[in-house]
């Protein structure tokens, strides 16, 4: 009897997450690196941008429908190679005169390719271990998500930095992102063969359209029926609003020239501050935040944890008006900002799992995580045109008033003390 070899999760888990976590980067991050270099006014840059969050905060609303057409597996390796098409897409037309057009099209692209791949990974990971597996690999896809942050952030911008000396802008960022079409194709062909073929992945032919979009809609309703619902929407909404004004402001500010009141940091020493040592502010800050609700619970730590995602950005408003040239401080402040926010996420991702909890938990959190998409999405909107009209000075003090938004909401939410808790 022909049985299948066993694959060791060890040799796809790292490599799909990764997959998972630059494609997001490269939306988020990089397209604004291109256009704030390709001479597009803060205003543009985050306005284009932030309209890139759309596909993941309608995510939940396709995402039930993607099993009656292939399994998870087929659409991991064929998103693969769509971000990979994609990101050629990027490559050719930043180097034409039409690059502002096109490239928006393929970054519309890369956003929704990348949140399908979403919806196919995670379901693939749930499919591909068992119970134990899946608790023991969590840390694991973590650790290589925020990799992929490292080299998304850091390394690529980094690279981009060292290759503008030798060329200009729009070949260098058409050289990175023809590296990464190559690596999307490579990382398709790889999974391809690697991934397993658990028996839970199969077509749901026997479910049809119709039914899906009934059951979605009672799932939809039922949502805004739970206790605290509207509470929830609030705080899923505004808990992290200082945190989404300061996001794309940031990148701008901290490179600007000191002329438009920015630090004028080049593209290497911005990849080492915030895609090194940011990001790994915000990991730290997420491990401590994760280990002390297990022993405390949430309830304990919410309004630590607000208080943490909201008073360190007064590090910004430091950098703003001292404009100090020391790398060193430049990096604590970031650091320092980012620690309190991956420190604070941890309790708006664990509400978020509380809220959910109950019947249809799956696709509730998948509700809860398009609200979460548009926290950023709508503040990025006008972020741009508001530090374009006040100054970087100000916008910082302004975002420091509106951190009294999460206070508030967080007052407002009742939480079970022994939630949480290990």
């Amino acid at each position: 009897m022909k049985t299948e070899k066993k694959i060791s999760p060890w040799a796809w888990i790292p490599s799909l997450y990764f997959a998972e976590g630059l494609p997001y980067i490269a939306v988020t991050v990089l397209s604004l690196q291109v256009y704030m270099q390709m001479g597009l006014s803060d205003a543009e840059v985050t306005f284009y941008t932030s309209w890139l969050y759309l596909p993941w905060v309608i995510k939940p609303l396709w995402s039930p429908f993607l099993d009656l057409v292939k399994t998870k597996r087929w659409w991991i390796v064929v998103m693969q190679m769509l971000l990979g098409a994609a990101f050629a897409g990027v490559a050719f037309t930043v180097n034409t005169s039409f690059w502002l057009q096109g490239t928006i099209c393929f970054f519309w692209l890369l956003a929704f390719s990348s949140a399908t791949h979403d919806v196919g990974a995670d379901g693939f990971y749930m499919m591909g271990l068992n119970q134990h597996d899946q608790a023991f690999f969590v840390g694991i896809r973590s650790t290589f998500y925020r990799i992929s942050m490292v080299v998304g952030k850091g390394g690529l911008i980094a690279l981009a930095g060292f290759l503008h000396k030798k060329f200009d802008v729009q070949w260098t960022w058409s050289l990175v992102f023809y590296g990464l079409m190559a690596l999307f194709m490579g990382l398709a062909l790889y999974h391809r063969f690697i991934l397993p073929r658990p028996s839970e992945d199969a077509e749901k032919t026997q479910v049809s359209a119709g039914h899906l979009l009934r059951s979605f809609g009672q799932t939809f309703i039922s949502f805004f029926k739970k206790e605290q619902a509207l509470t929830t929407i609030c705080f899923l909404l505004l808990f992290r609003l200082p945190e989404a004004l300061i996001i794309p402001i940031s990148q701008l500010f901290l490179q600007a020239p000191k002329v438009k009141g920015g630090l004028a940091l080049s593209e290497i020493e911005y990849g080492t501050v915030n895609g090194v040592v940011g990001v790994v502010g915000l990991l730290i800050g997420g491990i401590i935040g994760g280990m002390m609700i297990s022993r405390d619970g949430l309830k304990r730590w919410v309004w630590p944890m607000t208080a943490a995602i909201t008073l360190p950005n007064l590090a910004y408003v430091y950098l703003a008006y001292v404009l100090p040239d020391n790398v060193i401080a430049i990096s604590t402040a970031v650091f320092i900002e980012n620690f309190g926010y991956g420190f604070g996420f941890s309790a708006y991702m664990l509400f978020m799992i509380y809220f959910s909890q109950g019947e249809h938990k799956t696709s509730h959190y998948a509700l809860c995580t398009g609200f979460m998409a548009l926290s950023m999405m709508i503040p990025g909107l006008f972020a741009g045109a508001l530090a374009q009209v006040v100054g970087y000075k100000w916008f910082f003090v302004i975002v420091m008033i509106v951190c009294v938004f999460p206070f508030i909401v967080a007052h407002q939410l009742r939480i079970d003390e022994n939630f949480g808790k290990k």
